[in-house]
């Protein structure tokens, strides 16, 4: 698949919206909500998510002759709710109920904190009715065998391509985040005893989850034969690097998985978060406690309900050899190993409402990950 970059180290300035000289303006404000955030240790990913939720809002308020936060009324922002709700997108839908939450909730957060900063008498998103999201399960998940026909789709003749074998084969042993996976470095994967660490996942959380034999032997072949080829200049250890030797973009990345989804011509659409929800419902289906699988995804929660406990390393590595499909050829757990020798592999698949509660966070998750470029996009094409 063709690759696109800007130069390494180059970034898309953000322009300031409204009157730079009024230090009262909105996009002042928003600045010194970024820099509190950053003090209160947010990650680097909430700040620069709402950022972009807020400068498309203030791009729209600007629109109206509205410069500063005490010119921002409820009927105002319920006014810009009902732009988000007749908003085409280029292919002529509607945004989901979803993103229009998700451009709705920083907004709220935002004058919450004006408000108990005393910048403004009274927070006019504190009232506001956010839309109702649909509890819903995965729009695509993969068979066994398509998601073997996407994984073959790379050229491995091109040293390119035996990369996006690799990546592809990690996202479906591991089901890890888009962002995830970007930040592995060279050492996060231990070979020997088939695991890889994940740093700084959602919530700012460290976690060690299992990876199958085969996605070991990939990476081993990947980093031993190819990075050496792409790694120019300072290498900083990031484990998977573009044709310019730096680290992928999320978007860069979201497009390239898609392309290799739609070559394999299986009907199907979705990008990294379709081989999350793949390896969570094929190890559902083969029998696996959803309390494995909640801790290999790294769910905090999957309901206000249900508490799950912590279960170790090595229990999470027995469950994931006897239940994920992706093996190696001739190993033991494809050989015939018994679902019964592994304490958390049971014949039925636990309580069904407890799965779903899975399957549908997974997917607003791949909701958050596609809208998190939405209003960034928007915004480039102002």
């Amino acid at each position: 698949m063709a690759e696109h970059s800007r130069k390494k180290g180059t970034h898309t300035p953000r322009a300031t919206i409204g009157d730079v000289r009024d230090p009262d303006s909105l996009h002042h404000y928003l600045q010194r909500f970024n820099a509190w955030q950053a003090e209160r240790n947010y990650s680097p990913k909430t700040v620069q998510g709402r950022d972009d939720v807020l400068r498309y809002f203030i791009a729209w308020l600007d629109e109206r002759g509205i410069g500063r936060p005490h010119e921002v009324t409820k009927p105002i922002i319920e006014r810009y709710q009902s732009h988000l709700f007749v908003y085409r997108k280029k292919d002529g839908q509607p945004l989901s109920a979803r993103t229009q939450h998700g451009r709705i909730t920083p907004i709220r957060a935002w004058f919450k904190w004006l408000a108990k900063q005393n910048f403004i008498l009274y927070n006019p998103a504190s009232d506001l009715d956010l839309p109702r999201l649909d509890r819903r399960l995965p729009r695509h998940v993969l068979t066994v065998k398509e998601a073997e026909t996407v994984l073959a789709m790379p050229d491995l003749e091109t040293a390119t391509g035996i990369r996006d074998r690799v990546m592809l084969e990690v996202f479906y042993s591991t089901g890890m985040r888009r962002m995830e996976l970007m930040n592995l470095q060279v050492f996060d994967i231990d070979a020997e005893r088939g695991t890889v660490m994940i740093r700084q996942g959602k919530g700012r959380r460290d976690r060690m989850v299992p990876i199958g034999e085969r996605a070991i032997a990939w990476v081993e072949k990947y980093r031993d034969d190819v990075r050496p080829e792409l790694a120019t200049g300072a290498d900083e250890g990031t484990l998977f690097l573009t044709h310019l030797g730096e680290g992928f973009t999320p978007n860069r990345l979201t497009q390239l998985v898609r392309e290799y989804v739609q070559a394999a011509q299986i009907g199907k659409t979705g990008s990294c978060h379709l081989f999350r929800h793949t390896m969570a419902t094929l190890m559902l289906e083969n029998g696996a406690d959803i309390r494995y699988i909640q801790a290999i995804l790294g769910h905090a929660e999957l309901s206000t309900t249900q508490v799950y406990t912590q279960v170790s390393i090595r229990q999470l590595k027995a469950i994931h050899t006897a239940t994920h499909p992706g093996r190696l050829p001739g190993s033991i757990a494809g050989a015939g190993a018994t679902q019964s020798a592994a304490p958390g592999v049971s014949q039925q698949h636990g309580p069904l409402n407890a799965a779903a509660a899975l399957l549908m966070a997974l997917d607003a998750e791949a909701d958050e990950d596609e809208d998190a470029g939405v209003a960034a996009d928007a915004l480039r094409r102002r």
